[in-house]
């Protein structure tokens, strides 16, 4: 019998084992993973980004765990070895109705305790970004980006260094709770543990009802494209340029991503994915397309967003829409600078209600722990959010 199992080999599930094994030497824990690979969903289809936390209400979990986890983070990839690079991010507003929510942003950020930060005009905007066009900037010098399927994998190397084991290609099937132990029953046998803790990110709820957790909040997959910019035409931007969020709508808008690589990403547009791993657009999974168009809360949703919805399903089929919302920050970009690239699934939970839950939701029960919704910045705040749950298993143990 086990100690400790957690289902789910992305960054969040590592980073606990991690956290786990470091404070219990010794300790008997397996990682359960139903993929042949680790961190092969949300942990490798990201931006990258290291994000700075000025995004996020002052208090929320989400705010504290960034700004501490970009620092925790940071501190880990110097120590492994891991390429990083602080690029920076400009915030950029490019129409008057948009300078008080920068201005708004600037004063989240501060009281998140994010460093650096400085409202810019546009002069200022041109000599950190030359070819970015806008009214008012907010320069966030600390965000960065990093390969965060590099830190999976160095998560895993940790865990096997300290004695865990991590097996993959075990899908989980059903979780019985007994009187002092949890029986988890996978593809590939059962296990046994004391404690079980669940990181499942897209199947986080399924994995929830299995252990008959509420089954709300509901996970509602959207799918990201993005496009890739002209290898040439790569020094269009420095570092990271994004929209002011628009607290009306849900989702955040396109930006400009450099990657480790040299790469630079264009996007993300957001889209109801036909299945909970739909990379592709033709990729549907009908008995799962129908769960998420029965939820009330996605009914609630498309209501309210039904116009935005359907702006972003024309985005995703046509690159100069596309083109439009990308040249509103750079206005040289030109069609033929934008190259087919790759997408992710975001595994987003959703209310009853129909509200986008913002926030990280842990789920209690006895000798079992839910995380129900790690949304971006989890990469970033891995480190954290393992502290934090760690403090929640321990007792268990």
């Amino acid at each position: 019998m086990f100690d400790v199992a957690v289902i789910g080999a992305g960054i969040v599930g590592l980073a606990v084992a991690r956290e786990l094994l470091s404070r219990r030497p010794g300790l008997r824990l397996v990682v359960l993973e139903k993929e042949e690979r680790i961190a092969a969903h949300q942990s490798s289809h990201n931006s990258g980004v290291i994000h700075s936390g000025l995004y996020y209400k002052p208090g929320s979990l989400k705010a504290r765990a960034c700004v501490a986890g970009a620092a925790r983070l940071i501190r880990y990839c110097e120590e492994k070895g891991i390429p990083y690079r602080l690029c920076g991010k400009v915030v950029v507003a490019t129409s008057p109705d948009e300078v008080p929510r920068l201005q708004e942003l600037f004063r989240r950020g501060q009281a998140n305790g994010v460093a650096g930060l400085r409202l810019v005009g546009p002069e200022e905007l041109r000599e950190l970004e030359p070819h970015v066009a806008g009214l008012r900037a907010l320069w966030s010098p600390n965000t960065g980006i990093v390969d965060f399927a590099r830190v999976a994998q160095a998560y895993a190397d940790d865990v096997l260094a300290s004695g865990g084991e991590i097996r993959t290609g075990h899908c989980v099937v059903a979780i019985r709770r007994g009187r002092c132990s949890t029986v988890v029953e996978t593809t590939k046998g059962d296990v046994e543990t004391r404690a079980l803790v669940s990181c499942a990110g897209l199947y986080s709820d399924r994995i929830a009802r299995l252990t008959g957790a509420p089954p709300v909040p509901q996970i509602v997959p959207f799918r990201g494209d993005y496009y890739v910019l002209r290898p040439e035409r790569a020094g269009l931007v420095r570092g990271n340029v994004y929209p002011v969020p628009d607290p009306r709508f849900p989702f955040l808008g396109v930006h400009f991503t450099p990657r480790m690589d040299g790469q630079v990403w264009l996007g993300p547009n957001a889209v109801l994915a036909f299945a909970r791993e739909g990379y592709r657009r033709t990729a549907v999974n009908f008995g799962e397309l129908a769960e998420t168009l029965r939820y009330p809360g996605f009914r609630k949703l498309a209501r309210q967003y039904w116009r935005t919805g359907l702006e972003e399903m024309w985005r995703d089929v046509s690159r100069r829409a596309f083109l439009r919302s990308l040249q509103r920050y750079v206005p040289e970009l030109a069609e033929d600078d934008l190259l087919p690239g790759p997408s992710g699934v975001r595994a987003q939970a959703l209310s009853p209600e129909g509200q986008l839950v913002d926030d990280f939701v842990l789920d209690r029960q006895p000798g079992v722990l839910h995380v129900r919704n790690a949304p971006s910045p989890a990469a970033t705040s891995s480190l954290e959010i393992a502290r934090l749950i760690a403090d929640e298993v321990e007792p268990m143990i």
